[in-house]
């Protein structure tokens, strides 16, 4: 948005591409892999994330005086709801019967990943107060102007929410589960601190995937070769069709991942008698790894929690890691390591009645979700004291 005329200008891009990477990547910051450019990029040149897709990029540029990129926002113009995790079917379907129209609306998020990072993108030396003021304005504009029903904001920092709501946005609260690293020296130790029965159960779990045969690796870097992305590709195809029916990315997007962030995946690949049979995904943050997608061809007994699960936080472990986010819902996650934390989203609502109701509900979720959290929080299965 302009500031006196001229001083400051807030644009819409066609595509992550018509910025540099170095631009886009000096507010991205190098915490959180999934804003950066490369994933954004790969998303939209593998053809994943396009209008024909339901994902039409709008991102929003806002330059300085000298025409620098000061701070950015991911942003789609969607056709439906697909590949968010964070689920408003309820909202659309009620706006519709009642005479309304809810799609085309906008999306700000990176697309199928239900990662909580930064959403309003800052230039380290900018006024960080000021840019994502800015940009939450802007978001309500362009929602405006472009007469959508809605604009959605998920899986922003706390910080970024408190921005969104003084802009006009209504917060909303959900959970996941994360395994936190207090400074395990090794996967013993992290077992030794659970319960006596969890600790057996973790351990009967990687015996049974143990006595199966299937060997195990985590690859990264260059250890990833084009076969291991092919045959990942054919697993979360399986799993594609097995949970939901539409696959989301496709070939090509893995490939990319391995020519420009290869460095930044931990693949773990399981093998049986020589032939690879299954894989999880996860991406390397700074202080994190993010479980992203899964896949088997086979019917292994405990290997998805192997591959998905202890895998993960033997290589945090390992690597100094804080957390692993093991990605959206499983309460089945908390006794094997991973405790409820919040999650949250900002969602714009354009019309008065509909926002009135949502905010009504938004209320009463957000204390039964405080409520499950505590309940779930003393099922832990850490020792107690």
């Amino acid at each position: 948005m302009p500031d006196d005329g001229e001083a400051i200008t807030l644009r819409v891009l066609g595509g992550v591409g018509e910025v540099s990477e170095e631009a886009w990547n000096a507010c991205a910051g190098a915490d959180n892999p999934f804003v950066g450019h490369a994933f954004l990029s790969a998303l939209e040149n593998s053809g994943s994330v396009t209008a024909k897709t339901g994902w039409r990029p709008q991102h929003l540029a806002l330059d300085g005086p000298d025409g620098a990129l000061l701070g950015a926002v991911p942003l789609y113009l969607k056709s439906h709801s697909y590949g968010e995790y964070v689920f408003d079917w309820a909202w659309a379907d009620a706006y519709e019967r009642a005479g309304g129209r809810y799609y085309p609306k906008f999306q700000a998020c990176v697309p199928f990943t239900p990662v909580t990072g930064p959403r309003l993108l800052v230039r380290a030396d900018a006024d960080s107060g000021a840019v994502t003021a800015t940009l939450a304005a802007g978001l309500t504009e362009v929602a405006r102007r472009a007469q959508v029903s809605s604009l959605h904001v998920t899986f922003p920092t706390q910080p970024e929410c408190e921005t969104l709501s003084a802009a006009g946005f209504l917060i909303r609260q959900g959970r996941q589960y994360h395994f936190e690293n207090p400074g395990y020296a090794s996967f013993e130790d992290f077992l030794g601190a659970l319960a006596s029965r969890k600790r057996k159960m973790i351990r009967k779990e990687r015996a049974k995937v143990a006595e199966s045969g299937v060997s195990i690796r985590t690859l990264t870097g260059a250890e990833i070769e084009p076969r291991h992305w092919d045959a990942f590709y054919r697993f979360y195809m399986t799993t594609a069709d097995r949970k939901w029916g539409h696959p989301y990315l496709n070939r090509e997007f893995f490939h990319r991942l391995g020519e420009t962030l290869a460095n930044r995946v931990a693949l773990v690949m399981a093998e049986d008698r020589g032939e690879l049979v299954a894989g999880a995904l996860n991406l390397i943050g700074a202080d994190a790894l993010y479980g992203r997608n899964w896949g088997c061809l086979g019917d292994y007994r405990f290997l998805h929690f192997e591959a998905c699960y202890y895998q993960a936080i033997d290589f945090a472990i390992a690597h100094g890691l804080r957390r692993v986010e093991a990605g959206a819902q499983g309460e089945h996650k908390i006794q094997r390591g991973y405790l409820p934390v919040e999650t949250y989203s900002a969602h714009w609502i354009a019309d008065p009645g509909l926002r009135d109701a949502i905010a009504n509900y938004l209320e009463q979720e957000r204390r039964e979700v405080k409520a499950e959290m505590s309940l779930l929080a003393d099922h832990g299965p850490f020792r107690q004291g």
